[in-house]
């Protein structure tokens, strides 16, 4: 008996009577959404790579609020002071021009000004990092968020933004590799993708133009890092992670590492 033209049990492309997986994904025409569900299980072992950004955000967060106790200069209600942010590998025009804190480009983005700015760029971490790893790979993932956040903050530097923190742009990087897979996977799970990342950009957006201190430019150099960035590195539609992905993930957690834990070794007393 001839078999019929199906949809896709994973990203609806259209599956042809003559074809025995898609040509988009590779998903077997026979996959229940049982077996779908079981096949991309797999998907929650990069999990942990996200939860792991996450803790190590708090607990630098955590870290920042003792420096500015230590330090004896409070900022604020959960919050750490600006010096204590310096000292701890904040960015901008003033550490890198005046400094030449270079390390800093990557070390801001795991520093937060408040509680809220911790809260909200968590929460979108939370929600973006696993969509990433399920398209790209945990390895894939890491590298995008390391390089592209560096690349946001580079361009915000560019613009003469003086000083700046945040895993936003990081995060930006993110949605930039989900605009650029669905753009280029196409079909109408790709389609459904790049509507809904392009909605994200469209909020950024009004956001960074309503709420003031925001850094566009951070966040409009992350998201075009992370275009980038996915055009480099690819995606698992068109190629699985390789040897050289992880160890391009292993030095940028080595580079994250040692910038995070160099300025707290700088403070202990001699």
């Amino acid at each position: 008996m001839a078999q019929k033209p199906i949809l896709c049990p994973r990203c609806r492309t259209l599956i042809g009577s003559e074809e025995q997986t898609c040509s988009r994904c590779g998903t077997s025409r026979n996959a229940s959404w049982w077996q779908f569900i079981n096949r991309t299980a797999g998907v929650l072992e990069g999990e942990w790579l996200v939860r792991a950004l996450i803790t190590l955000n708090l607990v630098y967060y955590c870290v920042s609020l003792l420096v500015s106790l230590y330090i004896g200069r409070g900022g604020g209600f959960l919050s750490p002071d600006r010096v204590s942010l310096l000292l701890l590998g904040a960015t901008g025009s003033v550490p890198l021009d005046q400094f030449g804190r270079f390390w800093s480009l990557l070390s801001a983005n795991y520093l937060h000004g408040g509680i809220l700015h911790l809260l909200f760029n968590l929460m979108a971490l939370r929600q973006i990092g696993p969509w990433v790893v399920n398209e790209y790979g945990p390895s894939r993932m890491f590298i995008i968020y390391t390089l592209g956040g560096i690349f946001g903050f580079w361009v915000s530097w560019q613009a003469g933004v003086a000083f700046t923190i945040g895993a936003s742009a990081a995060i930006c990087s993110l949605i930039g590799s989900l605009l650029y897979f669905g753009k280029s996977s196409g079909g109408a799970y790709g389609a459904s993708v790049y509507r809904e990342v392009s909605g994200w950009v469209v909020s950024l957006l009004v956001f960074g133009l309503i709420v003031p201190g925001i850094n566009n430019w951070g966040h409009g150099g992350g998201i075009l890092g992370g275009i980038l960035l996915g055009m480099l590195v690819g995606y698992n539609g068109r190629s699985r992670e390789t040897s050289w992905h992880q160890g391009v993930a292993l030095l940028c957690a080595a580079m994250t590492a040692a910038v995070l834990i160099w300025p707290l070794l700088t403070m202990l007393p001699g």
